[in-house]
């Protein structure tokens, strides 16, 4: 570690964190420890957190108030984790008829956002101080196991615009202090392509971030181009937010000269899990307790197959108690090679964001069009199918609030993305089914 990180590492991260109230560092210290404890140890410090959580939203957030009232759920009898059982799934559908009563009546620093979600169904919800705080630091964990840390040069393909959208002076200079270069992942036309190549050279990054199908597209742009990218020192890719498929896993490697680390989460669920340099996808169980559940809601076993189900114990100002998180997982039986108790999920199923093609050939991320529909009013499920690129069809399921006129924005919204001579039909459907694997898939492109 340089002496530049090892400042940015111990002094400057701490210093911006204790300016916006958070207690990412200590966190981030208790998390290290915790790594390394027994399963029973683990369980235990679990255990507690989940009866603190449970006891504080029974008599601060409203909404939890009322529902273990009528259901008749003391906090005080709880146990076990496999008690959270007693207690109903909390769903999209539920977080957007409950927004407000599910806000902590003390909640500090409460922050908006939304997101599509895996399945397409929009989805409006908040972060407090303390859930950022934990995030943060589980992330800041699974990075230093990769022998990297914050100060280190990075370059993170992206497309939020929470992140893009706040590229003010402040921020600027913190990434310069941070050593971090956000490219966005939107647009990926020759040209753009050629640009991230040659600023990737230019900084010579020790780690990369993005979606997988992004640094895949680079890392074969590259090889058309003839241009070498495994002679930068680059020590690591963490990719996330896609599932990631064996040949990206390659491409990436081979192309980058470097490691290929998997992240699971979400700005609703959390930080889920991150892969180990020994493999292990790790579940963030200091954090986070995780079920998976059959169709109809049983808990199953490690080797089987079920949706993702999340409690996190930091979400008290906006609680996520047994959230369906729509993706598909199993839960691994063995412990991790490299030691630590930290739980492993021994698959992730179904995580999916495709590409779509303008007709002048600019390849775009998928995102580049949810952004346009999973913030309308009126919208409770969408899927885009590409089928030409002169052709695009948008399935809508939509509740009465939905405005006849939002239909002639989202046809010029992906007119302007897409191209102006695409046909962009809007079908508004009853329901948008699963595809075979039970998973939703929200961009599908056939171009």
């Amino acid at each position: 570690m340089s002496l530049y990180t090892s400042f940015v590492s111990a002094f400057v991260f701490p210093v911006h964190e204790r300016i916006k109230s958070h207690d990412t560092v200590a966190v981030r210290r208790q998390m290290e420890d915790a790594q390394w404890w027994t399963a029973d140890h683990l369980a235990a410090f679990q255990l507690q957190r989940l009866r603190d959580l449970l006891q504080d939203v029974a008599v601060n957030v409203p909404y939890y108030r009322e529902l273990f009232a009528r259901i008749g759920f003391d906090p005080d009898t709880v146990r076990s984790t496999s008690d959270l059982q007693r207690l109903p799934f909390l769903t999209k559908t539920v977080i957007r008829a409950n927004t407000e009563s599910l806000k902590h009546s003390h909640a500090q620093g409460l922050t908006r956002f939304n997101t599509g979600g895996s399945s397409g169904e929009p989805l409006i919800f908040f972060i407090g101080t303390k859930r950022v705080s934990h995030d943060v630091a589980a992330k800041w964990r699974a990075t230093r196991w990769w022998d990297v840390d914050i100060g280190d040069p990075e370059i993170v393909i992206w497309g939020s615009p929470i992140e893009l959208g706040k590229q003010d002076r402040i921020k600027h200079w913190r990434d310069k202090l941070l050593r971090t270069q956000l490219l966005p992942a939107f647009e990926m036309s020759e040209s753009k392509l050629d640009q991230f190549i040659a600023t990737i050279r230019a900084i010579k990054p020790r780690m990369l971030f993005g979606y997988p199908s992004a640094l895949t597209h680079i890392a074969k742009h590259a090889r058309k181009r003839g241009v070498a990218m495994d002679d930068l020192g680059i020590r690591v890719a963490f990719v996330t937010s896609e599932r990631l498929y064996d040949d990206q896993r390659s491409t990436i490697a081979d192309t980058f000269g470097c490691r290929v680390a998997n992240g699971y989460g979400g700005r609703d669920a959390g930080f889920i899990a991150h892969e180990c340099p020994a493999g292990g996808m790790h579940l963030t169980a200091d954090d986070i307790v995780v079920e998976i559940v059959d169709e109809q809601g049983q808990v199953q076993p490690p080797g089987v197959a079920g949706e993702i189900v999340v409690t996190h114990l930091s979400t008290n100002d906006f609680p996520f108690i047994r959230y369906r998180t729509g993706d598909i997982g199993v839960m691994g039986a063995k412990p991790c090679s490299c030691g630590r108790g930290l739980p492993l999920l021994q698959d992730i199923q179904g995580r999916s964001t495709d590409f779509v093609v303008a007709t002048d050939g600019t390849v775009m991320h998928g995102l580049s069009l949810i952004y346009i529909l999973r913030d309308l009013v009126g919208v409770q499920a969408f899927k885009v199918i590409q089928e030409t690129r002169t052709l695009t069809r948008v399935l809508l399921v939509t509740d009465g609030s939905f405005p006849p006129e939002a239909v002639d924005l989202i046809v010029s919204g992906f007119k302007r993305r897409l191209g102006a001579d695409v046909s962009v039909v809007v079908e508004q459907v009853e329901a948008i089914p699963a595809e075979k694997s039970g998973k939703f898939r929200y961009i599908i492109s056939h171009a």
